[in-house]
């Protein structure tokens, strides 16, 4: 959706203004190391079958994929965290889109490491009318191939800004998953798939609706 590359747009913009040069350059130097780890190639791909999850969402219910693809396709969309604005931007553009998923009888759910707590948080501050899931541990992003350890060089970095991993994933694994999001069909194969370790880059959401 060109509403949200506006947005992000807008957001490097004022990050550059609001934050140190070595803090930018921490974070260019994370992005390029994490590309050179071809996951986007060697995460799970077109036509394989999703992991069949059944994961906890903020009201600790158990949300299983199998029960939701007996209604329709399913998008599955992983972030990173609340702490992480290119999420909070990409979340509020789904909830933008979110009749437009439902009328072609999909679901959305989105998936994080964090901890439900703070998904909650998460979902009532911005309306959110999706289910927000926790991936404990990252376990279905490592499934997948998407999930990677936050370089030694960058974990400071992120604690001076008050980004405490630690604190959001309840562990001290400093794991985080690849921004992505994936079609299943209701056979379970995944039909569309967006994978981009540049956490900047995100998916067009139009082109996502019209995979449905």
């Amino acid at each position: 959706m060109r509403d949200l590359e506006n947005q992000i747009e807008e957001l490097n913009e004022n990050l550059a203004k609001q934050l140190p040069t070595e803090v930018l350059e921490v974070f260019g130097k994370s992005i390029q190391d994490l590309k050179t780890k071809n996951i986007e190639e060697n995460s799970i791909a077109m036509g394989d079958t999703f992991p069949d999850f059944s994961l906890p969402n903020t009201n600790n219910e158990i949300v299983k994929l199998k029960e939701l693809l007996q209604n329709g396709k399913v998008i599955v969309a992983f972030f990173r965290g609340s702490w992480c604005p290119y999420c909070n931007l990409e979340l509020k553009a789904l909830q933008d889109s979110l009749k437009q998923i439902t009328d072609r009888k999909a679901t959305l759910v989105t998936i994080s490491p964090q901890t439900p707590d703070y998904s909650e948080e998460l979902k009532g501050n911005h309306i959110l009318d999706f289910e927000l899931l926790m991936d404990k541990n990252n376990a279905l992003a490592k499934q997948l191939g998407i999930s990677f350890g936050l370089q030694d060089y960058v974990i400071p970095v992120y604690n001076s800004l008050g980004i405490k991993l630690s604190e959001y994933n309840g562990n001290d694994n400093n794991e985080l998953p690849v921004p992505a999001v994936f079609v299943i069909d209701t056979d379970g194969s995944i039909t569309y798939k967006f994978v981009d370790t540049n956490y900047m880059n995100r998916i067009d959401i139009q082109e996502l609706i019209e995979q449905l």
